[in-house]
């Protein structure tokens, strides 16, 4: 059933190429069969890329509930002023507010219903570190929104999920000295019961398969080489199991990703993030999506940054963000067709 309500698409960082990739999306929207979203942000800079770009894209600024009835036709916009003239690749801290507030607005329309889901741009941490921003990252910073707006405690989990692995990091942006102290069996437990929860309930899988990484060299071989697969990791895979959830290890990272080791489970749970990342970009840099579980609402992303180097010369591929919109309209359909 196609959706009714819009995607919320956050323009991410407007001097990167969050412009430079949703206008090329709405201009295969037919090709991609892509569904109907409405961008969040400057509709001057938005048009300004467009014909830098030499992209004929009619730009409508309007409400949510007409985004869907016009997407065809031209690219709805809910403005949102970006607080500064911005030139690709130069990015100003003047615009962190208007970064901030495209996220929350997106996070507002879909809580209240009017629009399907949330799909969010790259934006620049340090520029937005600079304009005050106070969390790690984008991820952090949606969960705050979920418990402000519920009242109730969200723990977010990141998932890099593409044709051809689902890779969970257990720890996140933190320094890789950090991540032995960071890692404590409950934190590995409750990030298994989340992913379990939302591939069963969001992707629709009856009993979901979580691999789960060792941190050491070999998993650890018994406490030769460090003590955390044997004496955090183990006991947390064990009392998940004892869960319901089907998960198994600690496996040495290193010989599961290959394609046979792959068969075997729907989701790798990582110990750190580039131990996720990495083979999940290597298998699907531009087909990867950023998908954030354990949230009230759907959220997606590109796998990607700013990459201020290319913003608006056309260089961009839009392939990661056209992804990232059609597994949220897959995700918001499976939602209404559960709840209705």
């Amino acid at each position: 059933m196609p959706l009714d309500r819009p995607l919320a698409l956050t323009q991410g960082d407007p001097a990167g190429i969050g412009p430079d990739i949703s206008l090329a999306a709405w201009l295969k929207r037919s090709e991609s069969a892509l569904p109907p979203f409405i961008y969040l942000g400057d509709p001057v800079i938005l048009a300004a890329r467009a014909r830098l770009m030499g992209l004929d894209v009619p730009i409508r600024e309007l409400e949510p509930s007409a985004a869907v009835s016009t997407f065809a036709d031209a690219l709805p916009v809910h403005p949102i002023p970006a607080g500064a003239e911005i030139a690709p690749g130069e990015p100003h801290v003047a615009t962190a507010q208007s970064t901030i507030s495209a996220i929350e607005t997106a996070v507002n329309l879909t809580l209240e219903g009017q629009a399907a889901a949330v799909v969010t741009n790259p934006i620049a941490k340090s520029v937005l570190y600079e304009g005050g921003f106070g969390f790690p990252g984008h991820t952090e910073f949606l969960a705050d929104l979920a418990t402000r707006s519920t009242g109730k405690p969200v723990k977010p989990v990141m998932m890099l999920a593409g044709p051809k692995l689902r890779a969970i990091p257990v720890t996140i942006h933190i320094p890789i000295h950090s991540v032995p102290a960071a890692l404590t069996e409950e934190l590995i437990v409750e990030t298994c019961r989340i992913a379990h929860h939302d591939l069963k309930e969001r992707f629709g899988i009856a009993q979901p398969r979580l691999a789960v990484a060792g941190l050491n060299p070999h998993a650890g071989e018994d406490g030769a080489i460090g003590l955390e697969d044997r004496d955090v990791i183990h006991p947390a895979i064990a009392k998940a199991r004892k869960e319901g959830i089907n998960a198994f290890g600690p496996l040495p990272a290193d010989t599961m990703f290959h394609d046979e080791a792959r068969t075997r489970y729907d989701v790798a749970i990582c110990m750190y993030h580039d131990q996720a990342l990495i083979p999940a970009k290597a298998l699907g840099f531009d087909t990867s999506v950023n998908v954030t579980l354990g949230l009230p609402f759907i959220r997606t992303s590109p796998d990607h940054g700013t990459a201020f180097g290319i913003a608006g010369q056309g260089l961009a591929r839009e392939t990661s963000l056209v992804e990232a919109l059609k597994l949220a309209a897959q995700l918001a359909e499976k939602s209404e067709q559960a709840t209705g």
